[in-house]
């Protein structure tokens, strides 16, 4: 029997600083919806596609009926997808704008 862990299908998002702008973002925005598997595969991200919209659906339970409904948690699934494609620009951009930033001269 295989154990699959949430994370081991998660993996971390490995930067490419040596590959083009438009290859660096296409990266960004495959891993929002696929997953490194430990093999290093992709596949789809089962677990993203549960999370966000359940999460988002559960908590309708709680929310004031004037945002507990259909539409609004449709809109809060959207964005948690746009919230992860966002970790992953920031990820893979981050480290070279930092370093432009504390650029100091000498």
């Amino acid at each position: 029997m295989q154990r699959i862990e949430a994370d081991a299908i998660g993996a971390q998002l490995r930067r490419g600083p040596d590959q083009p702008f438009r290859e660096r973002v296409r990266h960004a925005v495959k891993l929002t919806f696929l997953a490194r598997r430990p093999s290093g595969d992709y596949a789809p991200a089962y677990a993203r596609y549960i999370a966000i919209p359940g999460s988002n659906f559960l908590s309708n339970t709680w929310r004031a009926d004037s945002e507990a409904n259909t539409q609004d948690a449709l809109i809060r699934t959207g964005l948690g997808f746009v919230g992860k494609l966002s970790s992953n620009a920031v990820a893979e951009f981050w480290p070279d704008i930092s370093a432009r930033i504390h650029h100091r001269s000498k």
